[in-house]
C-alpha cells in the first residue's frame, strides 16, 4: 500500500475532478458519504452524542457533509464551526448551506474560548478542524481548542487527518494536535501515522478508497509502502512436492559468549522455524552442549575461543550467514568477524554485536556483501549514523547509510521500517508483547532463514519483519502482551504463515469510551 505526500493527494483530487468530470463539491459529498456508512455500521443509529468540530477549509466542509448524513439518520449531532478567517472555500460554503437543509439548530460559531462547548467523556467528537492542507502549527485560541478536545477523554474520530498534524513533514514538540482515538485517511496512510513522535496522534487509522484517479494512484513515486497481509502473501513462496532440505539452504549462525547463549538459541532455532533446510551454529566451545540440548534440530561448530568466539574457519559451501547475536565485542571476537565477512561473497544478515562493531571499526564496511540485511534498534542505529531529531531524519540518514553501503537496512520498532536507498516499507504487523529481549534475534533467524531458501534479500527483509510481526500477533491470542517471550514469539512463525491465509476478521466496533 502506498504512502502519498500530501502535495500528491491534492494532485489526485485535481486529475480527478478533472478525468471523471465531476465538481469538488461532487467528490466532497462523496467522501462525506463513505465515511458516514463507516460510522454507520459501527455506531448502528446508538443515541451518543455527537459534536463535530469543523474548519473553514475544504476539511471543514467534509465535516459539514458528515454531520448531515448523521442528522438525516437520526444521531443526535451538535456541529460546530471555527470562524478563525473570513477565507472560506466555496465547497465548506455550499455544505454549510447544505446542513440548513436538515435542522434548524444551524452550526455553532467558535471565536474565542469564552464559545467553547462543554465535552462529555461520553461524547463522540468528529475532527475535520484542519486536513492535510495545513502547513502551520494550530496558534491561538484554537490550540486551546484542540486541548480541550484532548483533556475531555470523549472519542475523537478524525476526517482524513487528526488537525494540527503534518502529513508527511515534521511536527514541532509543543504543536497543539488532536489526539485521535480512530483516523478514517483518504486513499493512503500518511507517513506521519507511523513515526514515533507522532504516530500517537492517529491512534487506530483506516484508509478509506475515496475513489481518486486510479491512473495517478498508480503511477505516483510513493513516499514509502506500508507492508500489508496482501502484500506478504504476494511474496510468499509454497514448497513443491518433491523438494528436499537441500533445495531450502543451509544457515550459519555466528553468534553467543559467555552469558549470551540465548542470543544464539533464539537466532539458530527461528532460522530452523522459518524453514531453513539446515542451521548449523558457529558458537564457542562453552556452549556446544547448551546448543545440542536446547536445539537437537541445529548442528554446532566451534572454534578456539572457550567463552567468546576468537576464529572463523570452516569447510562448509554455500551458507547464508546470519552474525552478530550475542558475540560481545572482544578483539578476537572482532577479528574473527572481519574475518567471517571476507569469506562471503552473498547477503549476510547481520544484527547485535555485529553492528557495534562496524560502528566501531569503520574500515570493516568495506567487507559487507552488497545488499546484505543490517537490523538495528535505535540504541544500534545512533551508534552507526548519530543522532536524529524525528523520525523523518531517522529515515533519511538509513537512506543515506543504505546508498553509501549498498546495503538494507532494517531499522526496528512499533513499524519496523525496511530501507534500501530511497525505498522504504514501513511494517504493520505486531504488538507492545513483542518489546521483550531476545525478539531482534529470532528477527534475524527469521531474515536468514528465508534468505537461505532463496528469497530475494529486500523480499527477505520485509517478508520476515511481517511474519515476525505476525508471530507476536497470533501469540497474542493464547499469551498475554507481558507473557510474550521471544522463544514464543519464534514457536509461532509456523503458524503465523498459516494465519497469513486466513480470513481476517472484521474492524471492531467504535463506541465512545475513555482513552
Amino acid at each position: 500500500m502506498k504512502i502519498l505526500s500530501a502535495q500528491q493527494l491534492a494532485e489526485a483530487d485535481k486529475s480527478t475532478i478533472d478525468k471523471q468530470q465531476i465538481s469538488s463539491l461532487d467528490l466532497m459529498e462523496r467522501v462525506a458519504t463513505l465515511i458516514f456508512e463507516r460510522i454507520h455500521q459501527r455506531l448502528n443509529g446508538s443515541p451518543v452524542p455527537v459534536k463535530v468540530f469543523c474548519g473553514i477549509g475544504n476539511n471543514g466542509g467534509d465535516g459539514l457533509a458528515l454531520a448531515r448524513h448523521m442528522i438525516q439518520h437520526g444521531y443526535h449531532v451538535t456541529t460546530y464551526v471555527t470562524n478563525c478567517s473570513k477565507k472560506r472555500t466555496p465547497e465548506f460554503l455550499a455544505n454549510y448551506d447544505r446542513i440548513k437543509e436538515v435542522t434548524k439548530e444551524w452550526p455553532t460559531l467558535l471565536s474565542c474560548e469564552e464559545d467553547f462547548p462543554e465535552i462529555d467523556t461520553q461524547d463522540i467528537i468528529i475532527d475535520a478542524i484542519f486536513g492535510t492542507g495545513l502547513n502551520r502549527p494550530i496558534k491561538g485560541w484554537m490550540a486551546q481548542l484542540v486541548k480541550k478536545i484532548n483533556e475531555s477523554k470523549a472519542f475523537v474520530v478524525s476526517v482524513d487527518m487528526p488537525s494540527g498534524l503534518f502529513a508527511n513533514e515534521p511536527n514541532g514538540v509543543k504543536d497543539a494536535i488532536v489526539k485521535a482515538n480512530h483516523t478514517f485517511s483518504f486513499m493512503t496512510p500518511k507517513l506521519s501515522f507511523f513515526l514515533a513522535d507522532t504516530a500517537i496522534y492517529a491512534g487506530s487509522f483506516e484508509v478509506v478508497n475515496i475513489g481518486l484517479d486510479p491512473e495517478y494512484m498508480m503511477q505516483a513515486p510513493p513516499l514509502a509502502q506500508v507492508i500489508t497481509r496482501e502484500g506478504a502473501q504476494r511474496v510468499y513462496r509454497p514448497r513443491e512436492k518433491y523438494t528436499h532440505k537441500g533445495d531450502f539452504g543451509h544457515v550459519v549462525v555466528l553468534a553467543g559468549s559467555m552469558g549470551k547463549m540465548g542470543a544464539a538459541t533464539l537466532a539458530c532455532g527461528a532460522a530452523m522455524n522459518s524453514g531453513a533446510g539446515k542451521v548449523t551454529a558457529y558458537i564457542p566451545q562453552l556452549g556446544n552442549n547448551i546448543l545440542q540440548t536446547a536445539l537437537p534440530e541445529v548442528m554446532t561448530l566451534t572454534g578456539t575461543g572457550i567463552d567468546f568466539i576468537s576464529d572463523f574457519q570452516h569447510d562448509l559451501k554455500d551458507v547464508t550467514l546470519c552474525i552478530g547475536p550475542g558475540i560481545g565485542q572482544n578483539d578476537a571476537t572482532v577479528n574473527a568477524f572481519a574475518k567471517a565477512l571476507q569469506s562471503q561473497k552473498k547477503p549476510v544478515v547481520i544484527d547485535a554485536d555485529g553492528l557495534n562493531i562496524l560502528a566501531a571499526n569503520s574500515a570493516l564496511w568495506k567487507n559487507v556483501p552488497e545488499n546484505s540485511i543490517l537490523t538495528p534498534h535505535d540504541g544500534e542505529f545512533e551508534r552507526l549514523v548519530g543522532t536524529w531529531k524525528n523520525g523523518y531524519e531517522r529515515i533519511e540518514l538509513a537512506k543515506k547509510l543504505s546508498n553509501k553501503h549498498k546495503v538494507i537496512l532494517v531499522l526496528k520498532g512499533a513499524h519496523t521500517t525496511t530501507i534500501l536507498g530511497d525505498q522504504v516499507y514501513i511494517n504493520d504487523s505486531g504488538n507492545p508483547g513483542m518489546a521483550t529481549a531476545g525478539s531482534g534475534d529470532v528477527l534475524a533467524g527469521v531474515m536468514a532463514g528465508f534468505l537461505a531458501q532463496g528469497y530475494d534479500p529486500l523480499i527477505a527483509a520485509i517478508f520476515s519483519v511481517y511474519i515476525h510481526g505476525l508471530a507476536g500477533d497470533v501469540a497474542s491470542q493464547t499469551y498475554a502482551h507481558e507473557g510474550i517471550k521471544a522463544s514464543i514469539i519464534s514457536n509461532f512463525i509456523g503458524p503465523s504463515i498459516l494465519q497469513l491465509f486466513k480470513q481476517p476478521e472484521q474492524p471492531q466496533q467504535l463506541q465512545a469510551s475513555k482513552k
